[in-house]
Parts: structure tokens; C-alpha cells; sequence
């Protein structure tokens, strides 16, 4: 884009927003068209000023920032939002994420980080600090070993039996493999078939597929 990005500081405590503002007003690449020290007062802000970028704390009185963002995203959906916070929690950054922030920086962030988060954001890019960034690739490289079974309906041995069905083994594979016999295989496959609703065994590979299972 051309000319300086113009930004909307918003944030309760009133020595930090003042003081973040002025930081950005020293800035050439950046115009500071204003400050907000609510979330509600953040949309009538952005409705009269038009900012590139909204630069948004989480934990504020009156409307949170996350909301905030979440509104701004479907009203103004050409704002930017880089979100400035104290917060590390996962929840908080994946809620960001999810409400449409299209940055998220923590405070102390050092001032030419949050001006390339301010910049790139204005040309439609996505930035996360670098910390933050190694968090999002864990959070998605994690094992979710802590999440619920799929289908849990069944029973392991009839899952486990699900599984192989979806890695495309036949029965007597399957048999083979679990040191069952061929009868004790079909009926597993029968109540799988049964208790997913499924019409056939293709039917019940596509949703096991579709689960994760088969791999």
C-alpha cells in the first residue's frame, strides 16, 4: 500500500496506550489516527476513522478484545487486527486466531517487531512473534493423544478392528494379524457396520478415514 498505515491503538490502561501511540507516531511507515480504551468503543472508532490496522489488547472492560476482533472481522472485514497482550496461554492465541486477529504480538515486543507486524498486516499478510509462531507449529506437531477416541460407540477390539478395515485389510488379514479367528472377524465387522449406521464396509471405511483411522 501506499502513504502510512494508519492505526488504531486500543487499550484500557491509559499509560500504555498513550505511551504505545506515541512510540508508533515516531514511526514514518505509521500514522496513528487515534486511540480506544474499550472494545466498544473500538468499533465506533474504527466505523469513524477507517484505520489500516487496529492494534487490540485482550483483557479490556466493556466488550473483550477477542469479541472485538470477532466484530470487526465481520463488519469491517478489511481492518486488520494485530493483537498486543500480555497473554501466552494457548486458549487466548487460538481464540485470537479463530475471532480473525490477523497478528498477535506480545507486549515487549521489541518496536521494529511490532512495526513489520503493523506494516504486513496492512498488505494482507499474517505475522505471530517468533516465540508465539514456535507455540502454533507445537500446539499442531503435538500428539493428540489427549483427545477423545473417535467412535466411541465401539468397543477397542471392535476400533482396532475398524483401523485395519480402513488400511484396507480383508478379513482373513485382519484374522491374521490379530490371531482371530475368521467367524470372531466377521462378527466385529458386523457390529462396526451396525453400530456406525454404515450400509457397507466401503461406507464405514470412508468415515473411519475421514476420523483419522486407517493410517
Amino acid at each position: 500500500m501506499s502513504g502510512p498505515v494508519g492505526v488504531l491503538v486500543v487499550d484500557d490502561h491509559p499509560v500504555f496506550r498513550e505511551g504505545f501511540a506515541a512510540l508508533l507516531a515516531t514511526i514514518d511507515e505509521v500514522r496513528v489516527l487515534g486511540t480506544a480504551a474499550t472494545g466498544a468503543e473500538a468499533l465506533r472508532r474504527v466505523a469513524e476513522l477507517r484505520p489500516d490496522v487496529v492494534v487490540m489488547d485482550v483483557a479490556m472492560p466493556d466488550l473483550d478484545g477477542i469479541e472485538a476482533t470477532r466484530r470487526l472481522a465481520v463488519s469491517h472485514p478489511h481492518v486488520g487486527v494485530v493483537v498486543l497482550t500480555m497473554s501466552e496461554e494457548d486458549a487466548t492465541i487460538f481464540d485470537a486466531v479463530r475471532a480473525g486477529a490477523r497478528g498477535y504480538l506480545l507486549k515487549g515486543a521489541e518496536p521494529d517487531e511490532v512495526v513489520r507486524a503493523v506494516t504486513t498486516v496492512a498488505a494482507g499478510g499474517v505475522v505471530f512473534g517468533a516465540v508465539l509462531a514456535g507455540r502454533i507449529a507445537e500446539f499442531f506437531a503435538r500428539p493428540r493423544g489427549g483427545a477423545a477416541e473417535p467412535f466411541p460407540e465401539l468397543s477397542p477390539r471392535e476400533r482396532e478392528i475398524l483401523d485395519l478395515v480402513a488400511a484396507g485389510l480383508s478379513n482373513g488379514q485382519i484374522a491374521e494379524r490379530l490371531f482371530l479367528s475368521g467367524k470372531t472377524v466377521r462378527n466385529h465387522v458386523s457390529a462396526v457396520l451396525t453400530k456406525l449406521h454404515a450400509a457397507d464396509r466401503a461406507a464405514a471405511i470412508i468415515r473411519a478415514r475421514d476420523a483419522g483411522l486407517g493410517r
